[in-house]
């Protein structure tokens, strides 16, 4: 029986027109299955059905999901990231920065901020060090200047909710947070600013308001601005102090997936 696919042109590219055209069929393509986004059943009989792929150095995995919940997409990863997926393996660890400093890496952690009256999902971004703007092999913490160039805004209450930015996603996969995408260049497939070496699990109400709002606040601050806080009221304390102090930027991204 046909079933309700989206097939992105990306990811008829990567895998094949012979392929695309049997998991159009039905004869790849499950009945019903666990929507890696949101992590509730889904049935490609009824309802129309995501094929998103994964593609690393030497893997590539596809998957499916709500097309309600997001867009038929190649996602490049990292290889051992990829195989971080395969396994779904939980817990948190920091990943190497791609861009600035060599030896920073990004510290990332999930909580709830309530903003007009509503619970919104967040990611707090913070480096271990400061990060020089790449090739300048200056001192100079440039941490917020380039986020600030890439479109994100400074924060100065945190009862507003973040504007938009184009171009960048929050990267769910199998119910784990596992990256932040960021454009690719020249138009390319999105690429990942941070990535998690192992997925970081999120709390079952953070992934409800997640699916609820299809959008994550992603905040961000130098390093020793907001360091672990323990409990959601300690980290908004934080935050808004990082705010008060002109060190925090912001932007809300949405929902991509596996």
């Amino acid at each position: 029986m046909p079933r309700m696919l989206d097939v992105s042109e990306d990811v008829r590219a990567e895998i094949g027109d012979e392929e695309a055209d049997r998991l159009l069929a039905g004869e790849n393509a499950p009945g019903s299955y666990d929507c890696t986004s949101c992590r509730t059943p889904g049935d490609s009989e009824q309802e129309r059905t995501s094929t998103v792929l994964f593609v690393g150095e030497e893997t590539a995995v596809l998957a499916f999901a709500h097309a309600t919940c997001i867009p038929s997409q190649v996602v490049q990863v990292a290889e051992a990231q990829l195989q971080g997926a395969v396994r779904s393996i939980t817990g948190e660890e920091a990943a190497p920065l791609p861009t600035g400093g060599e030896q920073a890496v990004l510290g990332v952690t999930s909580g709830l901020v309530l903003i007009e009256n509503e619970l919104h999902p967040a990611l707090v971004v913070e480096p271990t060090e400061p990060i020089a703007r790449p090739g300048s092999g200056g001192t100079t913490d440039e941490f917020l200047p380039l986020l600030i160039e890439q479109g994100f805004l400074p924060v100065n209450d945190l009862n507003q909710r973040p504007s938009g930015i184009a171009g960048w996603s929050v990267l769910l996969a199998m119910g784990q947070l596992h990256a932040i995408l960021q454009p690719g260049t020249g138009g390319g497939s999105p690429v990942a600013w941070w990535q998690a070496h192992q997925p970081l699990q999120v709390t079952e109400g953070w992934r409800a308001a997640a699916n609820k709002s299809h959008r994550v606040l992603v905040f961000a601050a130098p390093v020793g601005s907001i360091g672990q806080q323990p409990r959601e009221d300690l980290l908004r304390d934080a935050l808004e102090k990082a705010a008060a102090n002109g060190r925090l930027v912001a932007a809300a991204m949405p929902l991509a997936g596996t």
